[in-house]
């Protein structure tokens, strides 16, 4: 055998290949900027204030519809007062999504953000680290005339924090503080075409409820669902990639199990990073358009953090066995630092989300995010997961660093060689260093996609109004440049069948064998390769990954 794919190759064919897949990255770009909208659509809702004279907490409150279905209403809480209706009897009621609108399940998902109107008042100021207690209550239906189905009753706490910029003096009484926005629900799935809100705030001066919060004029809700049409390019890209990663993939391990050895570390590494982008690659979000999976982002997020640990974990591995300085190779015990460290830190990741998606599938009102203690570990958790990716790559960078200096060091011994084998050997190693630079180009991008992701996600949840937006074109083009960076691995390292005649073999290792005792030790290197082609079992490593390694011996 004659290596891989990679040593191979035809410089005109690997250009070809090079061309194609910069199209293909392109075109991924282009997807998601000319094709796909936005990836999320927010969408404000004011809570009518529908009036509850039994206080009839089983009852849902219908904002708008058929008019038997529609509540009582008052603007506002002057009008309350005047026909003396207190606070207790208040139910801010909402609908979604807006009149003569449908929810489709293409929406995937549906996040609800409170944020409350408070006004100023010296006699009832909003006093420090207030909580909003609140009976809160989600139902849908899927006909206008249908009974609304509960999905879930929960009384939650909420903390109010809110700035009043002007003197709290008599003269601004009326004017509005300047309140964070607090997270009031998430759904894994939008299977259903409406929805209903039922919101109260219960006054309890005995149980020093809703006391001291201020003067709450309005519930404005903030509902945040993935667009549908972004939804259906994504799925059609996940839809045509799939079937390809398979086939390479299939391929590519027929090729290794067809050696006259056994699979080495990084073969099986990168067939097991190749099962992982095949797996985030399915498009199982297809099952929510016909059955009500509200586990679905759970289950995403921990595809996601799979295959975060298998490539983060491969480049480690990638980079590790072509270091000259291992005192082991061909085995993951030599990385169990490296490879435990990352695994680590994934299932913290999983038993971070598994902390607050996981309950929100019986209670969608719970959020991590609505205690000081809570908020302080999330938000510890992302500053920390941003500052070990950062520090990940920069070990990265050092390890390819030393992998290139290994390999400078080898080509001393290439002048030595006759000009077709220098020749052969200065194409690998600037094949191999191009490889690794894309490598490095990968794991920048994905380091920053995964840091941004964070941020975005987390930002309307601890109530910042400024963001970094994840537009569609930078999705879809990280999303290609994974699949484009593991089906280049894929191939590229896939066993060549190439073969030489085994006598012309036979005759090059009896010249080198010549020369070395002739010349010295530097052909020792170019002796020991041509060795374990004749052998036939190692014959199918790559060239470089003997010449960096200590196969390699110097």
């Amino acid at each position: 055998m004659a290596g891989t794919v990679l040593e191979n190759l035809s410089s005109r064919k690997l250009f070809a290949l090079g061309g194609v897949l910069l199209v293909v990255q392109i075109v991924f770009f282009m997807i998601g900027g000319l094709i796909a909208p936005s990836p999320t659509s927010p969408i404000r809702y004011i809570a009518s204030k529908c009036v509850d004279r039994g206080h009839h907490k089983s009852k849902w409150f219908v904002p708008w519809g058929p008019k038997d279905q529609v509540c009582e209403k008052v603007q506002d809480f002057d009008e309350a007062t005047r026909k003396h209706i207190g606070a207790n009897d208040i139910v801010f009621a909402a609908h979604i999504p807006l009149p003569n609108r449908e929810m489709v399940r293409w929406f995937q998902f549906l996040l609800m953000i409170m944020e409350l109107d408070v006004a100023f008042k010296v006699d009832n100021p909003v006093a420090e680290n207030a909580v909003v207690t609140m009976e809160a209550g989600l139902a849908y239906r899927d006909d206008r005339l249908a009974e609304w189905t509960p999905v879930a009753r929960s009384t939650e706490e909420r903390k109010l924090v809110c700035n009043f910029s002007h003197s709290k003096t008599a003269d601004n009484e009326g004017r509005y503080y300047d309140c964070d926005m607090v997270p009031l629900f998430e759904l894994g799935s939008c299977f259903h075409k409406y929805y209903l809100i039922n919101i109260r705030l219960p006054v309890r001066e005995k149980q020093n409820i809703n006391l001291n919060i201020g003067d709450i004029k309005d519930v404005n809700l903030i509902g945040i669902h993935q667009n549908g049409g972004f939804t259906k390019v994504w799925l059609s890209v996940k839809t045509t990639l799939t079937p390809t990663i398979i086939i390479i993939l299939v391929w590519y391990w027929r090729r290794v199990t067809q050696l006259n050895r056994k699979p080495v570390l990084l073969e099986k590494t990168i067939f097991a990073l190749g099962l992982s982008m095949a797996f985030i690659n399915l498009p199982l979000e297809l099952i929510t358009i016909a059955v009500d999976v509200p586990w679905m982002l759970l289950l995403s997020d921990i595809r996601q953090g799979i295959f975060y640990c298998m490539l983060l974990s491969f480049w480690i591995i990638f980079t590790g066995e072509h270091l000259m300085d291992q005192s082991e190779r061909n085995r993951l015990s030599v990385y169990w630092r490296q490879v435990g460290a990352i695994t680590f830190g994934c299932l913290c990741m999983f038993i971070f989300d598994m902390c607050e998606r996981g309950v929100q599938l019986t209670n969608p009102f719970y959020s991590i995010w609505v205690t000081e203690t809570g908020k302080n570990l999330a938000l510890a958790f992302i500053i920390l997961a941003g500052v070990c990716a950062s520090i990940y790559f920069f070990f990265l960078c050092f390890m390819v660093f030393k992998v290139f200096r290994n390999i400078s060091g080898k080509r001393a011994s290439l002048p030595t060689m006759s000009d077709v084998r220098r020749l052969h050997y200065e194409g690998l190693i600037y094949r191999f260093k191009f490889l690794m630079l894309f490598t490095l180009l990968c794991a920048a991008t994905t380091v920053i996609f995964f840091i941004i992701s964070q941020v975005n996600e987390g930002h309307w949840k601890w109530g910042e109004e400024h963001t970094v937006e994840i537009n569609s074109a930078f999705l879809t083009g990280v999303y290609g440049m994974w699949n484009v960076y593991v089906f280049s691995v894929i191939c590229l390292y896939a066993p060549s069948h190439k073969r030489k005649g085994l006598e012309g073999q036979q005759s090059s290792n009896i010249q080198l064998e010549r020369e070395t005792s002739e010349d010295g030790s530097n052909e020792e290197i170019e002796l020991r390769l041509t060795n374990s082609q004749a052998s036939g079992d190692a014959g199918e490593l790559s060239v470089i990954y003997k010449i960096a390694g200590k196969e390699a011996q110097e």
